[in-house]
């Protein structure tokens, strides 16, 4: 019988695949230690993201894998959450506390990206993960009711604000600051100018991520958002309808623009299954969220059904990450937010503070 070696316990792991990544453990970097002690090794996996429940999915399957060598008759596996920060724009710096922002658009209105991103931050933050959320629809703010959250922001200080918390979220929006029914007729300038002081002037603490909620549409005070927020990566949600698909892709190509890297797409409302008679139909189209990936080399991060239930909770303030945590549309979040965060996860790492202030002095 061979001796138990590294090479031999990284050769042996490099047949285990995380899902989300869809990488093997070994090459992905993931495995980050490994200690034989006779017949038994232990081993430190970190992964980059949020991962939730799936860690002791992943724990059994490495475990199983081990304790199938002749040598080994003890595995100790452990498995730990590392999220770091990821480049942003080569023109912006990254907001102090706040290691990542994930920006959600749509190319227009109505395709439940306001739902869909209170939900992926809701998952993230039920996996695992310290997560804020900017409501940065200035004209229709939604995210109070969504998220349960009434009041106005504390200020402690008399000019920064502290951001409104429930379900384990922190958030923040004009919504918070102005009368639900008062409209905010405001032009493009002050929009901008007031969506800047949401983000900066909220005390956010330390984030692991922050879902900026963007308006949708792709004009002028979309794409002057885009430029002046720091952003890690964005996800674009659309519906399978050619209408919204077309206006989805002019969304992906403002990313491109600014040099922001899209994570992938999701299409909502890809199917709907009558409550009354169990049949399916592809009431706004089908497959267009994928063929739109394939076509601009993105990934798709999922599809979530037409279903009554999600507007139902979000309109009552729980939305369906919360309402119902253990159920199938939930699960749908949750694959959907470990699929967004470990593409960013992929991306190129902020090292700006590690290195240091260079000052030159005159002597």
């Amino acid at each position: 019988m061979s001796e138990l070696s590294t090479s031999a316990i990284e050769a042996q792991l490099s047949s285990v695949q995380d899902r989300y990544l869809e990488k093997d453990i070994v090459s992905s970097k993931a495995l980050k230690n490994i200690e034989i002690d006779g017949d038994k090794v232990s081993i430190r996996v970190e992964l980059g993201y949020p991962a939730g429940s799936y860690r002791n999915e992943l724990k059994q399957v490495i475990e199983t894998s081990l304790l199938s060598m002749d040598q080994v008759s003890n595995a100790d596996v452990v498995i730990e959450q590392n999220i770091a920060a990821h480049a942003v724009q080569k023109s912006l710096k990254r907001i102090e506390g706040i290691k990542n922002i994930i920006a959600v658009a749509s190319g227009k209105g109505g395709v439940g990206k306001s739902t869909t991103s209170a939900n992926l931050a809701l998952a993230l933050a039920s996996d695992g993960a310290k997560v804020g959320i900017l409501d940065a629809d200035i004209y229709g703010p939604s995210m109070p009711r969504m998220l349960g959250m009434s009041g106005t922001p504390e200020s402690k200080d008399g000019s920064t604000l502290e951001p409104m918390e429930n379900h384990n979220l922190k958030a923040m929006s004009i919504g918070f600051l102005v009368e639900e029914d008062t409209p905010m007729i405001w032009r493009g300038p002050m929009v901008t100018q007031a969506l800047e002081q949401l983000l900066r002037d909220t005390n956010w603490g330390d984030l692991d991520y922050l879902v900026v909620d963007l308006p949708p549409g792709t004009g002028d005070t979309q794409l002057t958002l885009s430029q002046k927020i720091p952003v890690s990566g964005a996800v674009i949600v659309t519906t399978p309808q050619d209408i919204a698909l077309l206006d989805a892709r002019k969304g992906l190509a403002m990313f491109e623009k600014v040099e922001v890297p899209v994570l992938g797409i999701v299409e909502n409302m890809s199917i709907h299954v009558c409550s009354a008679c169990g049949n399916s139909e592809h009431i706004f189209g089908e497959g267009g969220g994928e063929r739109m990936s394939k076509e601009f080399d993105v990934d798709f991060l999922g599809g979530l059904p037409l279903n009554i239930t999600i507007r139902e909770q979000a309109d009552a303030g729980n939305p369906t990450v919360i309402a119902d945590p253990d159920g199938q549309i939930s699960d749908m979040y949750r694959e959907i937010s470990r699929k967004m965060s470990s593409k960013l996860a992929e991306k190129s790492k902020d090292y700006t503070s590690k290195f240091p202030n260079i000052v030159i002095q005159n002597t």
